[in-house]
């Protein structure tokens, strides 16, 4: 699965903005967010749609989750909320 590209971080720009509007993450390259000076959510384009891999709750690997649709991307910055928060 390759890193997601400018055209399709286009159709999502508005999810990004939402992740940017966070705070606390530092946006290293267009939809790659590190939190502190740790890799926390990046995209995936794939046939099967468009994923996000963001930090697991222990902090040693990532979770994917389905961004194709809204439902997804609503559940991508509550998790991302969350996993933020000290």
């Amino acid at each position: 699965m390759k890193h997601a590209g400018p055209a399709v971080l286009d159709t999502i720009e508005p999810l990004l903005a939402e992740i940017r509007a966070l705070g606390g993450l530092k946006e290293a390259s267009r939809g790659i967010f590190y939190l502190k000076s740790r890799a926390f959510l990046h995209f995936h384009e794939d046939p099967k749609g468009l994923f996000a891999d963001v930090r697991d709750a222990d902090g040693r690997d990532f979770e994917r989750i389905d961004v194709t649709e809204e439902t997804g991307r609503r559940r991508l910055v509550a998790v991302a909320r969350e996993r933020m928060a000290p």
